[in-house]
């Protein structure tokens, strides 16, 4: 279980994934795993998680068995690791017999070295017999808050995996996370018997999503305003109810947007065809709840608007994690209401939990009810939550972005107040604001409410001014609510002290609904621009190329290029393979099977509107592309064959057939006729002139011709040797 191989972690990422840097704390984490240590790995939802695990699977001896209870997850993460040369497979209950005894027998033989798998598969029959079976070298728990009962999505099966330290005591153990307290985390290496684990727990901020509260009025035209201001953009609504998921996908239909909905009580065939559908760019919006996204690897969802209030934190911060996890600027909307509060307060204490779990989940419902009511930076609020202490504001959420404007608003609060205290307490929201506001419909006279002191000493203001400025009194604490008696207002010791005078309130100053939604609009509007200018017109037929590929592939397009990937494209017109190598997500394997589709298309671009390349900045300039010409032709004049020279530089040999060509073309002393055997050059020159192929064209019809015999680096040389 040694790392027996010649390549260092940065070399793998490189090679494989295409990026030039790790994000923080993942090369401490790969090496502190290499070691053999256990780990427990913090990191927010889009983070980089999935790369701790499996660049130490490439670098060991051995297969690494990923735990996941995610079906979905699976499939995305294997189709992705494939597509970049990396051999991996998965096990779960959607394949077939035969399916699965293939791939236990691809396992055992070492082809594999990554195997996912569901806890339910792996503990369908012995599972310890199973894994001794195999030569494992790294067990990675994913999602593993799934084993404690204090995290937010327990499941009983979890628990077994406690077996897997006490059968394989020298196999390092990586349990990975997007959520979790310290409560949470605690039980986690409890459970896994990995007390001694060193915690890794990266910065949770998101900072390319853009955060944002809105009351829960008239939310239909509040997402239909949105939708229309990003169009063809990927997103989720989540909501509380099966039932609205379908009432809202119907209503988003009939307004034309493309549109689905999603929950548990839909059959398996349904929900597996509007997931694939989605995660295939074929319908924009899936209208579902929380069942939906666990297992979604979809790196161009753009945007998460929740209909309703989740119940704690760590479930909206992974809901809302589902958007930008290409590193794109995304955008979060929360609807937030008073009834929202009530309900999941009914849910809770009619939920046959224990008392003690009651109240674990109160206090996180309340936790998520500040973040919604907050009058300063959001981002700070989510982040403190998880123990991060941020020094400064984040500047994108609605917060900071329009801060609120705050007025005195304590003599308004006493007419509240004093209207709750002459009715000895007996009164829910509306009719507090009917009393205020003066109407006289038949409750307020039958209760003879319209004789009160306080009847209608409110009426200069609108029924939603007073809603509103009535929630952030009780969000502030100056007036208490009975959910068991009806949700009427009490008063407590505050409200006591605003009525005496003893004490002011400062309450944040009434925005329309009109105004709040133009924020929100123009908020939604800007969310697109990080400052890197991009050629929308290129950037949209590169999405077109993507899109058919995949389809001739069988798979998601953001598996062949993300979203980061095609901007860098429509950015500096990358034509050259040194050039496409340079961009983010383009590693070697991805550049033989669909980079010189899109240079080709570039090209193309390029050509008809009169572009040049230009240089990609700095930051993004892998230093392992420097004099990268000259390398080769130093090795190739020490006498060393293509071959070994790729070997020696941790590149394909087809990249090194494309710099001897480039060498060649720019006058170097390179014999082309050393490269390539008598019989492979016929070959593709009869294969070229059968098909007339031209060859300042595409390469791939040619190799598809020759079925793939011949690599894209003897063709090219081949048909240089031709026009020589």
């Amino acid at each position: 279980m040694k790392n027996t191989t010649l390549y260092t972690p940065l070399q793998i990422l490189q090679k494989h994934f295409g990026y030039d840097s790790f994000r923080p704390q993942q090369e401490e984490i790969i090496q502190h795993v290499l070691e053999g240590n256990d780990a427990l790995v913090l990191m927010p939802t889009g983070g980089g998680k999935s790369i701790c695990f499996q660049i130490p699977a490439l670098l060991l001896d051995g297969l690494t068995i990923v735990i996941s209870p995610l079906i979905a997850l699976m499939k995305d993460q294997v189709e992705a690791l494939l597509s970049n040369g990396i051999p991996a497979a998965f096990l779960n209950s959607t394949q077939s017999s035969s399916e699965q005894n293939q791939i236990v027998a691809e396992a055992r033989s070492g082809e594999l070295k990554l195997l996912y798998i569901a806890p339910e598969r792996l503990f369908a029959t012995d599972a310890e017999q199973f894994l001794k079976s195999l030569e494992v070298c790294l067990f990675a728990i994913d999602e593993s808050h799934c084993i404690s009962s204090w995290g937010h999505d327990f499941r009983p099966e979890y628990r077994k995996l406690d077996m897997l330290k006490s059968v394989f005591g020298n196999v390092p153990v990586m349990a990975l996370t997007a959520t979790a307290d310290r409560v949470t985390r605690r039980d986690i290496k409890r459970q896994l018997g990995i007390k001694e684990a060193k915690e890794f727990i990266s910065s949770f901020d998101r900072p390319n999503i853009r955060l944002n509260v809105s009351a829960g009025r008239k939310k239909m035209q509040q997402i239909e305003d949105f939708l229309r201001i990003s169009p063809d953009q990927s997103g989720i609504i989540y909501c509380l109810s099966r039932k609205n998921t379908e009432k809202v996908a119907e209503a988003l239909r009939n307004k034309g947007f493309s549109a689905e909905h999603y929950h548990a009580g839909c059959s398996g065939d349904r929900r597996a065809k509007v997931q694939e559908m989605f995660i295939n760019d074929e319908v924009q919006v899936i209208v579902a709840t929380i069942a939906f996204g666990m297992g979604i690897d979809k790196s161009n969802v753009r945007w998460v608007i929740h209909y309703n209030l989740p119940g704690n934190v760590e479930g909206f911060y992974q809901e809302i994690g589902r958007a930008g996890r290409d590193g794109e600027p995304a955008y979060a909307l929360l609807f937030f209401s008073y009834a929202d509060i009530l309900q999941r307060k009914r849910f809770i204490d009619e939920s046959g939990a224990p008392e003690e779990q009651k109240e674990v989940l109160r206090a996180k419902l309340d936790r998520m009810k500040q973040y919604a009511e907050a009058r300063i930076c959001r981002r700070r609020i989510l982040l403190s939550y998880f123990n991060e202490e941020v020094s400064e504001n984040c500047g994108n959420c609605d917060v900071c972005l329009n801060p609120p404007k705050l007025l005195d608003a304590t003599v308004l609060a006493q007419k509240a107040l004093s209207a709750v205290a002459r009715t000895q307490e007996s009164i829910s929201l509306n009719l507090l604001i009917d009393i205020l506001r003066g109407s006289r419909n038949q409750q307020i006279v039958q209760r003879g409410f319209d004789r009160l002191p306080t009847f209608a000493v409110g009426k200069d203001l609108k029924w939603e001014e007073w809603a509103d400025y009535i929630m952030q009194m009780l969000n502030a604490g100056a007036v208490d609510i009975a959910y068991d008696e009806g949700h009427t207002f009490k008063l407590n010791n505050r409200s006591k002290a605003i009525l005496k005078g003893e004490e002011k309130l400062e309450l944040a100053n009434y925005i329309s609904f009109s105004d709040k939604q133009e924020m929100l609009n123009k908020a939604a509007a800007n969310v697109n621009t990080d400052g890197l200018p991009m050629d929308e017109n290129l950037f949209a037929q590169l999405k077109i190329l993507r899109k058919n590929l995949a389809m001739e592939a069988n798979i998601p397009p953001y598996i062949i290029f993300n979203d980061r990937s095609l901007r860098d494209m429509a950015s500096f017109y990358p034509q050259s393979e040194a050039q496409m190598l340079s961009v983010s997500g383009v590693g070697e394997q991805k550049m033989q099977k669909y980079g010189y589709d899109f240079m080709k298309k570039i090209k193309e671009y390029c050509a008809a509107n009169d572009i040049e390349s230009l240089e990609l900045k700095p930051e993004t300039k892998p230093k392992k592309k420097v004099n990268t010409l000259e390398e080769t032709l130093r090795l190739f004049e020490q006498g060393l064959a293509p071959e070994s020279i790729a070997e020696q530089r941790m590149l394909s040999v087809n990249t090194i057939y494309g710099h001897l060509s480039q060498l060649k073309e720019a006058g170097n002393d390179i014999d082309l006729k050393r490269l390539v055997s008598r019989k492979t050059y016929e070959k593709v020159i009869s294969a070229a002139e059968e098909m007339q192929f031209n060859s300042t064209g595409a390469l791939k019809p040619l190799f598809e011709k020759l079925e793939g015999q011949v690599s894209y680096g003897e063709i090219k040389v081949a048909l240089m040797i031709e026009k020589l």
